[in-house]
């Protein structure tokens, strides 16, 4: 008994790992191809004369379009087990494969978007879409292979084993790891790396909408420059959401079983986490005070 739970703690550790990889490669990905919350601003940012050179893909929202790929993924996946393939062969054709199709949706979609703002003589750079879109797709690829090889844990070696199939569960994860990468990684793009003109924290005025940050460090800024700036804190902290998420809301079950003593663990862990949570924004409010509307009043009017 004792040897059966050692292991399956393990295992749960090792999820707890690849959830990890995969949350912060998702928010790294939304990076470079620019689908993160100020897409919007990158995307107006044309039509208020504030030409840029970053890819901007946005396919849809992080959730769906991850669970589109994770989900394809375990549907090769699946497809090949079933063909007698090894596991991890066939995870990493369903990887592979989503990964492919997953890149002629964001290259399909980027230029689609450059062709519409034509009218705002915003060009579609060739380069950046020659070295962009392949590290979005390499940044997919690990994570549908970290997503289908959680699906593939629960689903055929976890005991007891999750009574949903492996391309279910991996779409759960991809609208998972995508809510996460689009709520948690986002702060660390949006409010610093597009804006940082503007204050941390204090919104955008409607008035400086599209205003988004043009150069790097060196020379006018890409797609690439966001995620060498992202993967320092935004794609951590990102990985490690997921992580948490991934262990704390399936250890209890691994320890108590299937049963009411588990359910009461998770409800018990979500209160803490509340209770944290609230006591954080309490402090934050109490060191730095509310932000004032007025600054953004000036900002406008100047």
């Amino acid at each position: 008994m004792v040897l059966d739970l050692t292991m399956s703690m393990a295992i749960l550790a090792f999820m707890g790992a690849l959830a990890t990889i995969a949350g912060c490669l998702e928010d790294l990905e939304s990076d470079v191809g620019s689908q993160s919350n100020p897409n919007s601003q990158v995307q107006l940012a044309p039509q208020m004369n504030f030409l840029h050179r970053i890819y901007n893909k946005a396919i849809s929202g992080e959730p769906i379009s991850n669970g589109l790929s994770a989900v394809i993924g375990g549907i090769v996946t699946t497809v090949m087990l079933n063909a007698k393939f090894f596991p991890l062969t066939a995870i990493v054709l369903g990887a592979f494969v989503a990964a492919i199709i997953y890149g002629i949706f964001a290259t399909t979609s980027y230029a689609g978007r450059v062709a519409s703002q034509s009218r705002f003589k915003q060009p579609l750079y060739m380069d950046i879409m020659r070295y962009t879109t392949p590290s979005i797709i390499a940044h997919n690829f690990i994570v549908c292979l970290c997503l289908v090889a959680l699906a593939y844990i629960q689903s055929q070696i976890l005991v007891p084993a999750h009574p949903f199939s492996i391309p279910f569960l991996a779409l759960i994860w991809g609208i998972s790891v995508g809510a996460i990468g689009s709520s948690v990684g986002d702060v660390h793009y949006g409010a610093e790396r597009e804006f940082q003109n503007r204050e941390f924290g204090c919104g955008l005025n409607t008035a400086l909408s599209g205003r988004i940050v043009r150069r790097a460090e060196s020379g006018l800024r890409n797609s690439i420059d966001n995620v060498w700036f992202c993967a320092k804190y935004g794609g951590p902290v990102t990985g490690i959401a997921l992580g948490l998420t991934v262990f704390l809301s399936s250890w209890p079950t691994t320890v108590f079983g299937y049963t009411w003593i588990a359910i009461g663990v998770g409800v018990a862990i979500v209160l803490v986490m509340v209770i944290l949570n609230r006591l954080l924004e309490i402090n934050v409010k109490n060191a730095y005070g509310p932000y004032k509307e007025e600054k953004n009043e000036k900002e406008a009017a100047a």
